[in-house]
């Protein structure tokens, strides 16, 4: 971390002014020139001439030394005429100027190149800052991944300011005139001794909110040694976050601070999500056991009632009329009808919270079949159903009562929705470990537009009116012991096909 922050923050340099270093260099040209003029050619001053070319390499640009390289190379070629005119001119004298011009043109050179590998050097060592910068900003966004509440986010965006800007400490909590309030988070480095004081529950220093003018979402307070940073949240106060010692400057921290603005907006879209499924959670469990309790106290008097008009009609009160008779029997069937609605809703209840824990068995299918089949014999006599029944031995492991009342179901709306002098064909099978039942009749089946809505909640109309219980009860009474209901058209003929394994499978809800 110390590595990367000294890559990101290097040490500053005090660079020579453009102004300054022509100045220096000129003036330095000038000495030399003088100094080469007045003195014989053989103490060779003309080799000095190298020196301001030397020094424009503390320039910005590769002008400054191009420049005082020809000026340096016209000052030596001056140098040597003057001389020559006043004192003559040897061979050894042109071999000297020779060699200092070369010297220039060398030093010339070898300073271009060396501007050329530092400003590349520059370049590459700015790159790698922008490399570990952006690195150390991506990382604090993959620590503050995920789905994260505000309590979450508080707690995580300390920890991960703290290694981002290696602070001494992150503290992080809301602003609420001028004393610190949750949601509250502190991180210190692991090896901080003593322990970093917290402001939580505490009035902050006047230091800390008196923010310059124009500072940003970022400023520094007690002299610079304390570093805080403004996240903004609707309707509510705004997180303050203080650093103690940060190693980076206010732009790394600024950007940071920047980066984990718009995660923050994200959390609280996320506890509403949380508010809202919690209200809607609660809300199913007071409507479930309004429905339990509305279905339970409404059998006892439902079979009260049956019970007093069976007796009834079995003589109790003496000889009835046959009229009055008729409306028993009528009060009786809708009697029967709001009987079979609240065990519906009862059974709608328990699966739908999860509560299916009946005692599991082994139940002999076939035996069931036939057991419902003998309860609508009443009823398919009275259409004048043919039923044709291949009814093999099968046995699942399952609750017998959520069975039969699958079952049922599909037996009854299949005589429900048959037509006059129509076929019943009931089969049962046991092959690959599942036990297959499928139920077909003549009537005009479920319309193509209620397919998709066939086995959800409250649909009438159709093959499976009525309530819109059945078919849902059905299916997840099927899907409670591992199997599946299908609905399948043939010919103009509605089939129900009923899947479960041997076995019970695992159930789900």
């Amino acid at each position: 971390m110390r590595q990367a922050l000294q890559i990101l923050f290097p040490p500053p340099r005090l660079p020579l002014g453009d102004g300054t270093l022509w100045a220096v260099c000129l003036g330095t040209l000038a000495c030399v020139l003088l100094t080469d003029l007045l003195t014989p050619a053989s103490l060779v001053v003309g080799t000095l001439l190298t020196v301001p070319v030397a020094l424009s390499a503390l320039g910005t640009s590769r002008r400054p030394v191009v420049v005082l390289t020809l000026l340096s190379v016209l000052a030596s070629v001056l140098a040597a005429v003057s001389n020559a005119l006043g004192d003559g001119f040897s061979r050894s004298d042109l071999s000297n100027r020779v060699v200092s011009v070369l010297a220039i043109l060398l030093v010339g050179g070898l300073t271009l190149r060396s501007r050329e590998a530092s400003e590349q050097a520059v370049r590459i060592a700015e790159d790698e800052r922008l490399l570990t910068r952006e690195r150390l900003l991506r990382r604090l966004a993959e620590d503050m991944g995920g789905p994260l509440g505000q309590p979450e986010f508080v707690a995580r965006a300390a920890a991960s300011l703290q290694h981002l800007t290696g602070a001494r400490s992150v503290e992080v909590g809301a602003a609420v005139r001028a004393v610190l309030l949750p949601p509250h988070a502190l991180a210190a480095a692991p090896d901080l001794d003593p322990p970093a004081p917290s402001w939580l529950d505490k009035r902050l220093p006047l230091d800390f909110l008196a923010r310059p003018v124009g500072a940003g979402n970022v400023w520094a307070a007690d002299g610079g040694r304390v570093v805080l940073a403004r996240l903004q949240r609707a309707n509510d106060s705004d997180l303050l976050l203080i650093l103690r010692g940060p190693q980076t400057p206010l732009s790394l921290i600024g950007e940071a601070a920047s980066a984990l603005q718009p995660l923050l907006d994200r959390t609280r879209l996320l506890d509403d999500l949380r508010a809202g499924r919690e209200q809607l959670r609660e809300r199913g469990e007071l409507l479930r056991d309004l429905v339990y309790a509305f279905s339970h106290d409404l059998r006892t008097p439902l079979l009260a009632n049956a019970m007093n008009m069976h007796g009834a009609l079995r003589g109790a009160y003496g000889p009835l009329p046959q009229a009055y008779r008729d409306t028993l029997e009528n009060g009786l069937n809708a009697n029967a009808a709001l009987l079979a609605l609240a065990e519906k809703l009862l059974l709608v209840t328990k699966y739908e919270s999860g509560e299916t824990d009946d005692q599991i068995s082994d139940v002999n299918m076939r035996t069931l079949v036939q057991g419902v089949l003998e309860d609508l014999r009443p009823r398919t006599e009275a259409s004048r159903l043919q039923v044709e029944r291949q009814l093999s031995a099968a046995h699942v492991q399952g609750r017998p009562h959520d069975l039969r009342r699958a079952v049922q179901n599909l037996l009854d709306n299949a005589v429900k929705f048959s037509p006059l002098d129509g076929t019943l064909r009931v089969t049962l099978t046991d092959e690959d470990g599942e036990v297959t039942l499928t139920v077909q009749d003549d009537g005009p089946g479920v319309p193509i537009s209620r397919e998709p809505h066939l086995f959800q909640r409250f649909r009438s109309g159709g093959a499976g009116g009525g309530t819109g219980l059945g078919l849902y009860l059905t299916r997840r009474i099927a899907e409670g012991h591992g199997g599946n209901v299908r609905y399948v058209r043939t010919q103009q003929r509605s089939l129900f096909i009923l899947t479960l394994p041997v076995d019970g499978g695992t159930p789900h809800d």
